[in-house]
């Protein structure tokens, strides 16, 4: 998954703090909430967050 910002390339990582999961860029470290880049969900992303039993859409 790649950050959705134009100028970044980095790539969206799962970012998991006290009650709640979000998505991280490695590069400039913009998170995103789950349901924003929900359309860009890849397979090994789904598994990861399929652990977590609660996903909290604040």
């Amino acid at each position: 998954m790649r950050c959705k910002k134009t100028s970044c390339d980095g790539t969206l990582e799962v970012a998991r703090s006290c009650r709640r999961i979000r998505m991280r860029c490695t590069r400039c470290g913009h998170e995103y909430r789950i349901h924003e880049v929900a359309d860009q969900l890849d397979r090994q992303t789904e598994e990861k967050l399929a652990a977590h039993t609660t996903i909290i859409y604040d």
